[in-house]
């Protein structure tokens, strides 16, 4: 079979909404962006969750202590689920972790800096995890909007056309809705107390912009493509104003209001920021 054959048996199965179960059945070119898409998703689990582990210690109660301890056996979970599945597509999990280990926990040395869409090291996490998190209005924020925003993309990986992820995905997507809970039931707490409205507000606009920059630009060419594979089924502005429309419905009742976004590749020069 030539590659072009191979390839346009691969698209009809797509097209036909049949699931692709095994690396045979792949060209080179769906096995190269399906690795790419579940190692951003892994590494993103993984170093997510490093970032979490101090507040065990941190959080204000022992019920709390208790629930970002469960948090992070989740998200270590995650990973390892994606992990296994790269494993069965032939990529060297441990030859890739082993370099990044110690960056999977670093974070940025000033928590109010603005790195865009930038990368700082050679794993593929989103870059919100490079941002410090520094007091519990950080973490009851990041939970409330990049768990959120995790769960929109993780729609996507929910409908692609790699069985074996979408199955996976299934079991994923159950705890971080819990994940999701926990972060609505804070926001409400901080919002409601006087005492900590007002640094919750300031929280909240910063991770919220902070996630905003998560989903890529619109109408990437990129995005095109895991389109056309059926990696994905939106475009990255899509999944965006989906997120942006149900935290504006979660938190206009308690008085707060959305910060402006203004995306990176308006204020910065093309080659300042990683389109995805």
């Amino acid at each position: 079979m030539t590659v072009e054959e191979r390839e346009e048996r691969l698209l009809a199965k797509i097209r036909a909404g049949e699931k692709i179960e095994s690396p045979e059945e792949m060209t080179e070119e769906y096995r190269a962006n399906l690795i790419h898409l579940m190692t951003m998703q892994a590494d993103s689990e993984l170093a997510g969750a490093y970032g979490y582990v101090p507040w065990i210690m941190k959080a204000p109660t022992v019920e709390e202590k208790l629930v970002v301890a469960q948090i992070v056996k989740d998200e270590v979970r995650h990973a390892k689920v994606m992990y296994d599945l790269l494993a069965d597509l032939g990529f060297d999990v441990a030859g890739h972790i082993r370099p990044h280990e110690e960056a999977f926990a670093r974070r940025l040395d000033d928590p109010e800096a603005d790195i865009g869409t930038a990368r700082l090291s050679s794993d593929k996490r989103v870059n919100i995890f490079y941002y410090p998190i520094d007091t519990w209005a950080d973490f009851v924020m990041f939970n409330f909007c990049m768990d959120r925003g995790a769960g929109h993309q993780l729609e996507d990986a929910r409908r692609s056309s790699y069985g074996p992820w979408v199955r996976a995905i299934e079991g994923i997507f159950k705890e971080e809705k819990m994940h999701i809970r926990h972060g609505e039931l804070w926001v409400k707490r901080l919002a409601e107390a006087p005492a900590t409205r007002e640094e919750g507000e300031r929280a909240f606009h910063k991770w919220f912009i902070r996630t905003m920059n998560i989903f890529g630009r619109p109408g990437s060419p990129k995005n095109r493509l895991y389109q056309r594979l059926g990696l994905k089924v939106r475009d990255n502005d899509e999944v965006r104003q989906a997120f942006r429309a149900e935290v504006q419905g979660l938190v206009e009742p308690l008085g707060w209001r959305l910060p402006e976004w203004k995306p990176t590749w308006e204020r910065l020069p093309e080659e300042a920021y990683i389109p995805g």
